[in-house]
């Protein structure tokens, strides 16, 4: 396709994606994970979804949205106070102890069943996305007295948990090691939040987060030397060298990268069941976007265009997947998947911006 032609059918692709996503917006403000996700659980709302959800209206300029996202999310905390007071005097002994992940969407309650509950991570996105909001955006999302209170509070949680070497489960809600995905999001987030006025962040409690970030990276943790999430620390957390990123980079697309998706890591049973005849690791759509993302934002064109060409091959007419079971065309019921349709669109938004002229 031509230019023009190229443009069109990208602006369409966006104003559609974007409908389906805002549908997925609850009128309490948080996202859930999917709409297709009633059997799955999916119907729930992630702190950490609802992150990478609110990318795409932030590309697009719709803060209406997105200041209304982090209010729910602020509330969240707020509700659960006392627990990260608790959390802050005695570092936590049981998972339950930590901030959850997953929230009813109306009513902003915990789920108590064990969900990989310690996700460190999400914390450090949250204050990250604020700080950047706030910061460079102009956005006031610090709306009053309690939202700074918590925030400082969420600042001396991370500090609590010890994050920089506190055994999470990750992007991934599994297997308890040291993850440079969840270091890095909450130096990132620490870094970003210390630039607001009545937000108090140590140096030292950054310090802590980069060595050990040094001492991982470009591993994941010790028992896997590539991973997805690794993408995190290069878009949209930023925390990574030059040579690091390429390295990165370079393992994902060699030992990750597949014709519908990137897989997780090597060796991930999450929907690896083939009916083929046998089995491999689920290819996860919003991959391709993110390294999409990542080549534009690198000012490398031919390599964005060709990974934003594979995602436009794994989209559906119910939206953009979750996943496709290895090497075959199906895909599971997580369809659409708010965090997958968010970067699609960002995907498409940044190169209409950066090369096809806005």
């Amino acid at each position: 396709m031509d230019v023009k032609s190229t443009k069109i059918t990208y602006n369409k692709l966006i104003k559609q994606h974007i409908k389906i996503l805002k549908k997925m917006q609850e009128p309490s403000g948080l996202f859930i994970a999917s709409s297709g996700g009633k059997v799955t659980g999916y119907d729930k709302s992630w702190l950490r979804d609802n992150f990478y959800e609110c990318f795409a209206f932030e590309a697009l300029g719709d803060w209406e949205t997105v200041e209304k996202t982090y209010d729910a999310l602020l509330n969240i905390f707020l509700k659960f106070e006392d627990k990260i007071d608790h959390a802050i005097i005695k570092k936590p002994e049981h998972k339950f102890q930590y901030i959850h992940a997953r929230f009813d969407s109306k009513t902003f309650d915990e789920f108590w069943d064990n969900w990989g509950n310690k996700q460190n991570d999400s914390i450090g996105a949250i204050l990250f996305r604020i700080g950047e909001l706030e910061h460079h955006h102009k956005r006031t999302i610090l709306k009053n007295k309690n939202h700074i209170r918590i925030v400082n509070k969420l600042v001396k949680y991370l500090n609590a948990i010890e994050y920089w070497h506190d055994e999470d489960s990750g992007m991934w809600e599994e297997n308890e090691e040291v993850h440079a995905s969840s270091v890095g999001a909450c130096v990132a987030g620490l870094k970003s939040i210390r630039r607001l006025e009545h937000i108090k962040v140590p140096k030292i409690l950054i310090s802590k987060g980069r060595k050990t970030l040094k001492e991982l990276l470009p591993r994941e943790s010790r028992h896997k030397f590539v991973d997805l999430a690794l993408l995190s620390l290069i878009y949209p957390y930023e925390v990574v060298t030059k040579k690091q990123r390429d390295t990165i980079l370079e393992n994902i697309e060699y030992h990750l990268l597949k014709e519908k998706g990137v897989i997780r890591y090597k060796n991930d049973y999450y929907y690896n069941k083939n009916t083929d005849g046998y089995s491999e690791e689920a290819e996860w759509t919003f991959g391709l976007s993110w390294l999409a993302i990542i080549y534009e934002r690198m000012g490398k064109k031919k390599k964005a265009e060709f990974f934003i060409d594979h995602m436009l091959k794994s989209v559906t007419k119910r939206g953009v997947p979750e996943l496709y079971f290895s090497n075959t065309d199906k895909y599971n019921k997580n369809t659409p998947l708010g965090w997958s349709e968010s970067l699609f669109i960002v995907a498409l938004h940044e190169m209409n911006e950066k090369y096809l002229g806005g």
